[in-house]
């Protein structure tokens, strides 16, 4: 008699407790997955956007700097800001991006080597590029004069 009830209660009170606490046990690790999964899903979201945010601001700088290139040199001296005729013109933001909050400005040139120095003039220009008023990047060109 003993040992009916002893198979009995044996297997019915042993198996539901550990079922229990094997149930608990799997939801407290499928949380822990969903969680490390949300915020790897979020890490490459936010990574997306900065990159994203890179290459544009990379495009608009390569963009102004080959524009400056086919402009005429303007000697430092000459150099007027307020003067499209004695200045360096800017690029066109396209529409997609300056709707974004892109910008871009052009630095007024820095003599590096002067003429009386070396015959020619050699100037640095820095092009910044900002988004919403936050600068995203800033490179610094070199171009020399004849």
């Amino acid at each position: 008699m003993r040992r009916r009830l002893g198979k009995i209660f044996s297997g019915r009170i042993g198996s539901a407790g550990v079922t229990l606490i094997e149930v608990l046990v799997g939801l407290a690790i499928l949380g822990v997955i969903g969680v490390a999964f949300i915020s790897g899903i979020t890490s490459t979201f936010h990574a997306i956007d900065v990159s994203q945010e890179r290459v544009a601001a990379e495009s608009l700088a390569k963009s102004q700097i080959e524009y400056i290139k086919v402009q005429g040199y303007i000697l430092v001296d000459d150099y007027n800001p307020a003067s499209p005729a004695t200045s360096y013109d800017l690029i066109t933001v396209p529409a997609d991006l300056a709707a974004a909050g892109y910008s871009v400005s052009i630095s007024v040139p820095q003599v590096v080597i002067s003429e009386t120095e070396g015959g020619f003039e050699l100037q640095s220009i820095n092009i910044t590029v900002t988004r919403n008023n936050q600068q995203k990047l800033q490179v610094t060109i070199y171009r020399v004069s004849g």
